[in-house]
């Protein structure tokens, strides 16, 4: 389950200090389809604001199966985003040939 919730939390923005309670819904959900929330490797901002009052967010959020190491691999690419005011966020998925 990937994709941007839009509710920033002190959980997964670490520039954000607040709690916000959409969270505990989000979770609830994410936990009935046995998904958790993937931790990032790298801190990055996923949206870079067009203001420049406004500062840069981690809005994007990636779930995966706590016991899928295979696609515990993520990857934020701010370089990628071209006229999006979001960076891609992309899994590494591996293949094993059988």
């Amino acid at each position: 389950m990937t994709g941007n919730f839009n509710i920033r939390d002190c959980l997964w923005d670490p520039s954000y200090l607040f709690y916000f309670s959409h969270k505990d819904t989000l979770f609830k959900i994410a936990d009935s389809f046995h998904v958790e929330l993937f931790k990032p490797t790298e801190i990055l901002p996923t949206r870079y604001s067009d203001n420049t009052q406004d500062s840069n967010l981690v809005l994007d959020l990636v779930f995966l199966h706590p016991n899928s190491i295979e696609h515990n691999n993520h990857h934020i690419h701010p370089e990628w985003r071209l006229t999006s005011d979001h960076a891609p966020i992309t899994i590494d998925i591996h293949i094993h040939k059988e």
